[in-house]
């Protein structure tokens, strides 16, 4: 009989942790005073955040 297996969570990213997207400011202000900022993303996890889960490998049989 299998057992139902769960899914595995998905880590968060050592890169970022789950970070992965922050807004940085360019030092220019526009007409109304504001600061213009730019948006990036974390490399790693492409902006998400969380990498997949690692598979758990199993015992050798012997």
């Amino acid at each position: 009989m299998t057992h139902p297996t769960a899914t595995p969570t998905p880590r968060i990213c050592p890169n970022c942790d789950g970070f992965a997207t922050t807004a940085i400011t360019t030092g220019v202000r526009d007409q109304q005073g504001h600061l213009r900022t730019i948006t990036a993303k974390c490399p790693a996890c492409l902006g998400r955040g969380t990498l997949p889960a690692r598979r758990v490998r199993e015992a050798a049989r012997g």
